[in-house]
């Protein structure tokens, strides 16, 4: 199956969001609205209506849980590999080391959904909801020696989180929610989509690598060349079905989360880097994505 049209239409809707800002004149508050809107409505009904929708036992799913923890661990430490190799500064380093191992999640389940349909977007969402706790505490571990520290009980007020263990509860008690009501979540998921990339690509901007560059690259490469390489390891070590191990994969070769620049600047870290990187990786995920995806079948 050719990858390249399928994944072109996400890569479409990023290059309109930076086109309405740019050239259209569209103002930035009106983005910042959109991205609220997708953060705290949007996505948590996506994420909260796909996991419920899946029929799910914790046995099962042990095994995917286990490999989205040993993969955003080799994130996190080859992101601190950087320290010894570069020994940049620990203002940079915090704010960059989340650009290695946190992703996009909006292109991650329309990406899903393009690929291997409603059932490949159903685990995508278990994935997305295991893998967001562990890359938010991961990434405000690494900026908690910075002055803001109540972002540790923002934490547990996250809209995602929220959705991600409220879905699963709901899901392993047997609990259906009716019928109106999940058909309501779907209609606000296909939205988030849509929006959620639009926004990220209002906010791509690649103004200004400064003294950090070198930092940026490793995190760069970390993010879209070894974590794939990495789960590739994992499924080849780990007995997932084969579309958690096309998912897995998928999500792997994800760029860096917009969201990063958020916590970045909320937490008095260098924002501006975060933001150059996190652009740079969308921008170059637009051949790498296709590239890694050749080697699972979907």
């Amino acid at each position: 199956m050719a990858i390249v049209p399928l994944v072109l239409p996400d890569f479409l809707l990023i290059a309109l969001g930076w086109t309405l800002l740019r050239l259209l004149n569209y103002q930035a508050d009106f983005f910042n609205t959109a991205e609220r809107l997708v953060y705290y409505i949007l996505f948590p009904a996506l994420l909260f209506g796909s996991i419920v929708r899946t029929p799910l036992s914790l046995g099962e799913a042990s095994t995917l849980i286990a490999a989205i923890a040993t993969l955003t661990a080799c994130g996190v430490a080859l992101a601190w590999l950087a320290v010894p190799l570069f020994r940049p500064g620990p203002l940079i380093q915090a704010s960059l080391a989340q650009c290695a191992y946190r992703f996009n999640t909006y292109m991650g389940l329309s990406l899903s959904l393009s690929l291997a349909g409603a059932a490949g977007q159903s685990i995508m969402a278990v994935i997305v909801g295991f893998a967001v706790p562990l890359a938010n505490i991961a990434a405000v571990w690494g900026l908690a020696s910075r002055k803001d520290h109540r972002v540790f009980s923002e934490l547990l007020r996250n809209p995602l989180i929220l959705a991600t263990f409220s879905g699963l509860i709901c899901n392993l008690a047997g609990v259906q929610p009716p019928g109106f009501i999940l058909d309501t979540f779907q209609r606000l998921g296909a939205c988030a989509i849509a929006f959620g990339l639009m926004c990220v690509g209002a906010s791509l901007s690649v103004r200004g690598l400064g003294p950090a560059a070198k930092v940026m690259g490793w995190m760069i490469a970390v993010r879209l060349l070894a974590m794939p390489a990495v789960a590739l390891l994992i499924i080849s070590i780990f007995p997932l079905a084969a579309t958690e191990s096309q998912m897995l994969l998928l999500f792997s070769t994800l760029p860096t989360a917009s969201s990063a620049y958020i916590l970045a600047v909320r937490m008095g870290g260098d924002g501006p880097s975060v933001a150059v990187t996190m652009s740079l990786s969308t921008i170059l995920s637009a051949i790498t994505i296709p590239l890694w995806l050749q080697l699972i079948p979907f």
